[in-house]
C-alpha cells in the first residue's frame, strides 16, 4: 500500500533526501559516517527530490559538495535488496566526476567522491553496520588511491563495540523508526524534529504530491511505450508500416486503443 505523506519515516527515500537538504543535517550526517571533519557542504537541490527524465525518473538520492575542499558526496537510503547496487555505485561515481569535469576540472583535480548507501538489509552477510569499498590491487594487495570510495551501512549489523555510538543509533533508528528509545542520540533526535516539522510544511507536502504523480505518469508512459512496440513488432512481421502509420501509433495514449489495434493486427 502506497503511504500517505504523514505516514513516511526516515526509511522513505523522499523522506530522508527532505532531511538531508538541510545542509547543516547533511554535514552532520556525513561527520558521522565518514569520521572526519566536514567543511560547509552545499546540497545541489536542483538534482535532490526532482524529476529528471536523464537520471532515469525520480530522483531521491542527495548530492552535495564540500565547500574549499575537493570532496563530493552522493547519499541514498536503499530500502530493497537491490543486486545491481554495486553498478549503481559505478553510475553515481561516473557522474560526480563527469559533473566536475564539465566544469573544466583538469584530470589530476578531480574531486574525491563518496557514494553511501544505507540499507535496511545486510549486502554482504557479514553482520557489519558499515562496509567501505576502495579500489585495490590484487597482486600486492594494496589499496590504489583514486579517491573514490564507497560506503555500504547497514542496518542489521552487530559490531557495536566497532562502530561510533552515533552511527550505530542512528543505524538502530533506520532498523525501527517507530521504536521509543531512552538513548537514542543527539542526532537521532534532531532528525525526529525535522521529521515533525518537515511534515508540518504544506510546500514539502506539495512536492511529495506533485513526486507521486510524476511517478504514475511515468508508468503510464513505460506501459504505453511497450504496448506501442508490440504492435508495430505485430505489424512488421506481416508489411511495411509507412511512417505516417508509424507516427500515428507511436504518439497515441490511450491504452485501450492500443490494446485494441494489437488484436486487430493480430
Amino acid at each position: 500500500m502506497k503511504k500517505t505523506f504523514q505516514e513516511l519515516t526516515i526509511k522513505d527515500p523522499f523522506m530522508f533526501a527532505a532531511t538531508m537538504s538541510d545542509e547543516e543535517q547533511c554535514k552532520a550526517f556525513l561527520e558521522i559516517v565518514l569520521e572526519m571533519e566536514i567543511a560547509q557542504v552545499s546540497v545541489i537541490t536542483e538534482k535532490t527530490i526532482a524529476y529528471h527524465p536523464e537520471y532515469h525518473g525520480i530522483r531521491l538520492d542527495v548530492l552535495a559538495v564540500e565547500e574549499g575542499i575537493n570532496r563530493r558526496f552522493n547519499v541514498e537510503m536503499q530500502v530493497k535488496d537491490k543486486k545491481n547496487l554495486p553498478k549503481r555505485s559505478r553510475y553515481y561515481h561516473s557522474q560526480l566526476d563527469m559533473d566536475a569535469l564539465l566544469t573544466g576540472v583538469d584530470y589530476n583535480h578531480l574531486p574525491d567522491t563518496y557514494v553511501i548507501f544505507i540499507c535496511d538489509y545486510d549486502p554482504f552477510g557479514d553482520r557489519l553496520y558499515r562496509y567501505t569499498i576502495c579500489n585495490h590491487c590484487k597482486e600486492n594487495d594494496k589499496d590504489v588511491d583514486d579517491g573514490d570510495y564507497t560506503i555500504w551501512l547497514s542496518s542489521k549489523g552487530n559490531n557495536v563495540a566497532e562502530e561510533s555510538g552515533e552511527l550505530v543509533k542512528f543505524l538502530q533508528y533506520v532498523e525501527d523508526p517507530e521504536k521509543e528509545s531512552d538513548s537514542e542520540g543527539e542526532f537521532v533526535k534532531s532528525l525526529k524534529e525535522q521529521i515533525a516539522a518537515i511534515k508540518r510544511n504544506r510546500e514539502w507536502e506539495g512536492r511529495f504530491m506533485l513526486l507521486e504523480e510524476m511517478m504514475r505518469n511515468e508508468k503510464q508512459e513505460g506501459r504505453q511505450e511497450i504496448a506501442v512496440q508490440f504492435l508495430l513488432d505485430s505489424l512488421n512481421s506481416k508489411f511495411s508500416v509507412s511512417t505516417a502509420l508509424s507516427k500515428k501509433i507511436s504518439s497515441e495514449t490511450d491504452m485501450n486503443k492500443l490494446q485494441s489495434w494489437f488484436q486487430l493486427s493480430l
